[in-house]
């Protein structure tokens, strides 16, 4: 069998796993990694060559309990190769995970990085404690989130993978009832704590965005479907950044007064943005975007900031906004 002659870094999680079983004591032999861990024994043939002789583990085999053992008990496999920076990269990760934290993705992904950097906790170090420190100091902070049912999460992933149409039943925005719909599903996309589905809607033979919170009764139908060559989202999309929605492109000018210039200046919105200074403790913000309402709710975030100035419909909705609160603030202040 030919030896593994480097390591590829998707198979960190396996060599550690390996190399956990083994310390263990329990003589794991490659049938127990089958058995158990669903691996291919020349995978796991492979991976103990590499370990012995690349990395120079001291693995050896008891014939008596047909299994593999450490022949120096106090060797563990982290301390001797562990790329730091790269373990350092996978478990800030560990902190990623929050966002996706009601999704059946969540627990099995949890595991794999725990997998990967339990070792930098067993590194022998004068302050152990420190080998994880970016737990405690790198986080995400929580965002309000809407959990996705696994049996909905199931039937969408398998209908990404294979191709293949799914029907649901679909109670949209500012609807009172749900309708069933069937649909081509191309990108599964996750905005700020929500996940949607992209795809074709048979019924409206047209690209739609699918809330997965708002599905009930998902199911695999019979029919497969080609996946045509302007399916990703971002594709039609990414000329602006301002989350999940699907529009019309439109070009869009903002004025903003110059207490706003560092919250602008420090992200990018749009790819084709411009900043312009108009010399009166004012700056007009240009750019171009599909999506309105996500554009049209990040003007209002501003207040008294921000005025749209391009398109139309944006200058007409946003007065109508402000004409709406400004009249209930006059009936508060008139009780």
């Amino acid at each position: 069998m030919e030896t593994r002659k480097s390591i590829p870094k998707l198979a960190l999680a396996r060599i550690y796993l390996i190399d956990r079983e083994i310390a263990s004591g329990t003589y794991p032999n490659v049938r127990y990694f089958v058995e158990k861990h669903e691996y291919k024994s020349a995978t796991i043939y492979r991976d103990i060559e590499y370990m012995k002789y690349s990395l120079h583990a001291p693995i050896e085999y008891d014939a008596k309990r047909r299994g593999y053992y450490y022949s120096e008990k106090r060797f563990r496999l982290p301390a001797r190769y562990a790329n730091a920076n790269d373990m350092l990269a996978v478990g800030m990760a560990k902190s990623l995970l929050e966002l996706y934290k009601n999704t059946p993705l969540y627990e099995s992904a949890k595991r794999l990085l725990e997998d990967i950097t339990a070792p930098l906790s067993q590194i022998d170090t004068p302050e152990p404690e420190k080998s994880a420190w970016y737990e405690k100091r790198i986080i995400v902070p929580s965002v309000a989130s809407a959990p996705v049912k696994p049996e909905i999460w199931e039937v969408i992933t398998t209908g990404l993978r294979d191709n293949q149409v799914i029907t649901f039943d679909y109670k949209g925005r500012w609807d009172t009832e749900y309708n069933t719909r069937l649909v081509r599903p191309y990108q599964l996309l996750f905005d700020t704590g929500i996940w949607y589905l992209y795809g074709y809607s048979e019924e409206r033979e047209a690209t739609r965005l699918f809330s997965l919170q708002r599905m009930e009764n998902a199911a695999l139908t019979n029919e497969t479907f080609k996946l045509p060559q302007d399916f990703d989202y971002n594709a039609k999309n990414n000329n602006s950044h301002f989350g999940v929605f699907e529009g019309e492109k439109q070009n869009y000018r903002i004025q903003f007064s110059n207490d706003a210039l560092p919250a602008i200046q420090e992200r990018q919105w749009a790819d084709d943005q411009k900043i312009e200074d108009t010399g009166d403790e004012c700056f007009i913000l240009s750019f171009s975007s599909t999506q309105f309402d996500k554009v049209l709710a990040w003007v209002l975030s501003f207040g008294c900031s921000a005025t749209p100035m391009e398109p139309a419909h944006l200058v007409e909705v946003w007065e109508e906004h402000i004409r709406e609160l400004y009249g209930y603030i006059t009936e508060q202040d008139g009780e």
